[in-house]
């Protein structure tokens, strides 16, 4: 069956994209995870990969044509497929005029209504109603979670307020709204996953009558919305004990800010016990801050009775320890299931093979605090080694490549990756050009990128676009690990601690410093000889930093 592939939103201001270069010609075998396009956007110019198999029968946005988010961007279905009724009802709004004349004995012309149900919804909005629709909001994402929601049905929205925070793969993110009125029905709730372009909101005029736009959708093929429960709360008996457990949904599920959570946790108070005072029974922060917990039963008969007179003594008990099974369980955010995904990819595709090398770093030490004794300059280890590895790269370009099935990409460019660990997994943002860049401005960006991954304010395009990747576990004490390759680079150096030891110089035992390297090549792309001679320059250049300022 046909699918249409419209264009997406690949950053959160994007409202439209240039197709800069079709990789595809219509005819061509498509793949799931193969680069359709290369979309530019108002940030940056990224590839958008199909999610669908099948042939590419059509291309709606010619390279170099502009158009708006969700215009047809390509269809893709089975080779000589009929795709007219794509085509004749699909974005337009020719489709709603065909439509107004009804033909009894036309299955075609059903076959075409039911196919463009989203676009004919959309249609028939009253007047003023837009529907905000999941967003793609990097060019991996293919569902998104909403984390908070920042506005409640019945708010007014501005053209730029903030409607959500929205958890993608790679980070969480605030969305923006791009029309004004008030918000009148929310899709997805917090904490809930959709797929993108799944209905996530309607805006319109305050009192608007929006019943039925959201079945709508759902029957148009888009995740089904969960609305908010309208179930009528029935009395509770008078004579009832106090609630040992309070579930706020139907189904069990408790619903509670994330602030809400967080206190809770940090007083060690179970959300069960809480009634909460929020929309649908949702916990706040107010609920918790003024919660008290109910004073529990004492086990009947705590107190042994008094003897009487005469009875016989009561028999010792056993001691038995009073324990608790115990555990937790934790949803997987987006990243976690991303990260999952791709290094499985990565590990069971590419065959990894690890070179390792121990160098001396009593030069580099020397140097480095020599550098940092200038005022305002600030450098770390970790800097000496991106710096050397980005010259290593530039005189050993292989190293520096991308597996494709019908050929291997030289990248002559150096655009390194540094991995940095965050609350929620591993980000790797991305140095753009970094044999261009100084010391001192390398240690500056680094610091930029780690603070802002840390704290969730890395855009898309910060983490696309790395050639090499370097991954550094000495700050922890780990002396020496592998890493597995953040694709599709072709290589990842994994960095450890610098490690205060004997060693032999010019025949002497004596007191150094070393630190051990490891490199984890794909085979498809490099030979072990070729890996051996980047580690070897790369040494050359850790080992006398002066030579990286040649």
């Amino acid at each position: 069956m046909a699918i249409k592939v419209t264009m997406p939103r690949l950053s959160d201001t994007m409202t439209e994209g240039t197709v800069a270069t079709w990789l595809k010609k219509v005819g061509d075998k498509i793949s799931e995870g193969d680069i359709l396009a290369e979309i530019e956007t108002d940030k940056a110019t990224m590839e958008f990969e199909s999610f669908n198999e099948g042939t590419l029968l059509h291309i709606g946005i010619q390279a170099g044509e502009t158009a708006p988010v969700d215009s047809l961007l390509a269809i893709i279905g089975n080779e000589g497929e009929d795709i007219s009724a794509l085509l004749a009802g699909g974005d337009t709004p020719a489709a709603s005029s065909e439509a107004s004349e009804p033909k009894a004995d036309a299955p075609a012309a059903e076959a075409k209504t039911e196919t463009a149900a989203p676009a004919k919804a959309a249609t028939e909005l009253p007047k003023g109603v837009i529907v905000v629709t999941m967003p793609r909001l990097s060019d991996t994402m293919t569902e998104g979670t909403v984390a908070t929601w920042l506005k409640k049905v019945g708010d007014t929205v501005a053209e730029g307020d903030i409607l959500a925070e929205i958890e993608t793969d790679k980070a969480t993110m605030e969305f923006e709204s791009f029309n004004a009125g008030t918000l009148l029905y929310i899709g997805i709730q917090e904490g809930n996953t959709a797929p993108v372009d799944s209905l996530l909101a309607i805006i319109g005029p305050a009192g608007t009558d929006i019943s039925g736009i959201a079945e709508n959708y759902t029957a148009g093929g888009a995740a089904p919305a969960s609305a908010p429960a309208a179930e009528e709360t029935k009395a509770a008996p008078a004579a009832e004990k106090a609630p040992e457990a309070v579930n706020n949904t139907s189904d069990g599920r408790i619903l509670a800010s994330p602030l809400a959570k967080k206190i809770a946790s940090d007083k060690g108070i179970s959300l069960n016990q809480v009634k909460g005072s929020g929309e649908n029974g949702r916990i706040v922060k107010s609920d918790i801050e003024n919660f008290t917990p109910s004073a529990q039963a004492q086990p009947a008969a705590a107190a042994p009775a008094a003897k009487q007179e005469g009875s016989a003594p009561a028999a010792p008990k056993v001691f038995v320890p009073a324990g608790e099974v115990y555990t937790e369980e934790i949803k997987n955010s987006q990243m976690r299931k991303i990260i999952a995904k791709r290094l499985s990819e990565s590990l069971f595709t590419a065959p990894h093979y690890n070179l390792v090398i121990e160098v001396s770093m009593d030069e580099a030490m020397q140097a480095r605090a020599a550098i940092n004794s200038v005022p305002d300059t600030k450098v770390s280890f970790n800097d000496m080694v991106i710096k050397a590895c980005a010259l290593a790269l530039k005189k050993h370009p292989k190293i520096n490549s991308t597996w494709k099935e019908d050929a291997i990409i030289i990248n002559h460019h150096v655009n390194i990756g540094v991995a940095v660990a965050v609350e929620d997994g591993l980000v790797v943002p991305v140095l753009k050009f970094t044999d261009a860049m100084s010391l001192s401005q390398i240690g500056g960006s680094v610091r930029d990128l780690a603070g802002r991954a840390k704290n969730k304010k890395l855009g898309p395009q910060e983490m696309e676009g790395s050639t090499f990747t370097v991954s550094n576990l000495g700050m922890f004490g780990i002396t020496e690990f592998n890493s597995i390759i953040n694709q599709p680079n072709s290589a990842i150096l994994s960095v450890g601690a610098i490690v205060e030891k004997p060693v032999v110089k010019n025949g002497q035992i004596v007191v150094g410093n070393t630190m051990m390297l490891s490199l984890a090549c794909d085979h498809r792309t490099i030979d072990g000889a070729t890996g051996a001679q980047f580690l070897q320059t790369l040494k050359q250049y850790i080992e006398s930093p002066v030579t990286m300022l040649a």
